[in-house]
């Protein structure tokens, strides 16, 4: 599913490097990505949904390298095949959380909003816990009722490849095992893959797989920061 090779990428100031000799993530997996804070974590994320392109060597989803798709073929791909949980939410405040979770449906027309569609929507946010909230504008909304808000917003589309970070960053242990139980069983049932960035390392043992980005250091292997 994920392949990445002789990557090499850094900010344009040069504070920060990641070089990636080699990472095979297969489809259905399920990753935890963990490490000190600055050593990677999101900059891998953003890599892998081609939102950073790498100065060197390449990005493969499935059979598709996204890291040399022009930016209009990367937004489509991405609207396509991928869900994401961004760190900081990205909710539109004026929209309603049932709009917000909607929101893919109005940016491409590659996907259609139909009642389909809109039942997931509904049931999603049931699943979460914030089905009474689906008329309430997102910036009346806890940092916990947004995150969730963006977690169900990253399964509506039912995408093949779920980007997480740190998705229960901002929950209370209750909604931090709902949030899991969500990401888990959606991946289960759909074959999906899931790379979530976290530093709970309780919820390691519900990941197929754990990645430490400052560890693995060795060619071939995995991740070198520096």
């Amino acid at each position: 599913m994920i392949r990445i090779q002789k990557l090499e990428f850094h900010y344009p100031a040069g504070a920060f490097s990641l070089q990636i000799p080699a990472l095979d993530i297969a489809a259905g997996e399920t990753v935890a990505v963990t490490g000190p804070s600055g050593t990677g974590k999101t900059t891998l994320l953003n890599l892998v949904a081609a939102y950073d392109i790498p100065h060197k060597g390449t990005v493969t989803l499935g059979d598709q390298i996204v890291s040399a798709l022009p930016d209009a073929a990367r937004r489509a791909y991405r609207i396509r095949n991928l869900g994401l949980v961004f760190q900081e939410f990205e909710l539109l405040s004026y929209l309603s959380v049932l709009d917000n979770i909607l929101l893919p449906y109005r940016l491409s027309p590659a996907l259609a909003l139909d009642d389909a569609a809109r039942d997931r929507a509904a049931n999603l946010a049931g699943t979460a816990g914030i089905a009474d909230k689906l008329k309430r504008r997102s910036d009346c909304l806890s940092q916990g009722e947004r995150q969730r808000v963006a977690v169900c917003r990253a399964l509506v589309t039912e995408p093949s490849l779920l980007l997480c970070d740190e998705p229960t960053g901002n929950l209370d242990p209750e909604n931090t095992e709902r949030v899991i139980d969500m990401i888990m069983a959606y991946a289960h049932a759909r074959g999906a893959t899931v790379v979530s960035v976290t530093h709970e390392h309780d919820l390691l043992p519900r990941f197929s797989r754990t990645i430490d980005i400052s560890s693995l250091r060795q060619p071939a292997s995995g991740i070198q920061s520096s």
